[in-house]
């Protein structure tokens, strides 16, 4: 039914199951104020509701307002992550009541923030398979002009890098993205330089994370914390990739498990599955 329903009216229903879900109530004025529609139109967007969910809500006449009902069930999807996201950082799609009042989100502070024009030439280029010549600042040799081959912008859960083939090393690397201070386009790149070509990145390999064997007195509340299932939490992710997340998880990567800390609440039970594997420098306890 939602399908037939004209997309103004539906992003009007979704504000209505927006509210009901985090705020528990809403009212006509509400709603009228957000999209600034007649009272007329107003009411029928809360018969229509009612007609789709009867049992989400129940009218006050005393208060004037709708209240979420115990058997409430949302008539549209609000996936966890993103409404979180846009929760923090007041950052409103239309379909929601973000901006109407503020919400008790936080999120931690950005400490790489990239330049939006820097990122716009690398996604122009990645789009039509170009080449850049970049001014890249690296620790280990300063700055230098590089050419490089992007295929795709990552967050690493710590900043963000350009996955991107070097003509320089002639090998695919992460490069920083605060680290590049100005990108020219340049020639289409070759199928060598292209995403179907980096081995580390189209490969996807296994992890088998469970509670650490000696640094967690209750095993359940980090079963809990994970969504694991049987002690376990398997998950596949990009070797190029592995390393990032091991590290942002502190993921004891020892053959025994045997680091010590509070911070190692996570051991990678099938550590075998590294053996090949590139750039796990930064994977904690991890020694080929």
């Amino acid at each position: 039914m939602l399908d037939d329903i004209s997309y103004p009216q539906r992003q009007r229903l979704a504000y209505i199951d927006f509210c009901l879900l985090f705020k528990g109530a809403i009212c006509r004025q509400d709603l009228i104020n957000r999209f600034e529609v007649g009272l007329s139109a107003g009411s029928r967007d809360f018969s229509l509701y009612k007609e789709l969910a009867p049992d989400n809500l129940n009218y006050d006449s005393r208060d004037k307002r709708y209240f979420q009902t115990e058997s409430f069930k949302p008539v549209f999807e609000h996936d966890a992550k993103r409404t979180l996201t846009k929760l923090a950082n007041n950052i409103s799609d239309g379909f929601d009541a973000i901006g109407d009042m503020h919400f008790p989100v936080e999120s931690q502070s950005t400490l790489n923030v990239p330049d939006i024009f820097i990122v716009a030439r690398l996604v122009q280029a990645i789009l039509n398979n170009k080449a850049v010549s970049v001014i890249y600042t690296s620790l280990s040799s300063g700055s230098g002009a590089r050419e490089l081959v992007p295929h795709s912008i990552v967050d690493n859960g710590l900043r963000w890098h350009v996955r991107a083939y070097d003509r320089k090393s002639e090998g695919f690397r992460d490069f920083v993205l605060t680290r590049i201070s100005k990108v020219k386009i340049k020639e289409t790149s070759l199928a060598e330089e292209s995403a179907e070509a980096d081995a580390e990145w189209q490969r996807l390999i296994p992890l088998q994370l469970v509670p650490h064997p000696k640094n967690v007195k209750h095993p359940i509340a980090i079963e809990m914390d994970y969504g694991m299932d049987n002690q376990q939490l398997l998950i596949e992710v990009r070797a190029a990739m592995a390393g990032y997340l091991l590290r942002r998880w502190n993921v004891d990567c020892t053959e025994r498990g045997t680091l010590k800390g509070a911070e190692y609440q996570l051991w990678l039970q099938n550590r075998f599955t590294l053996n090949s594997v590139q750039n796990l420098a930064i994977a904690p306890g991890y020694d080929a």
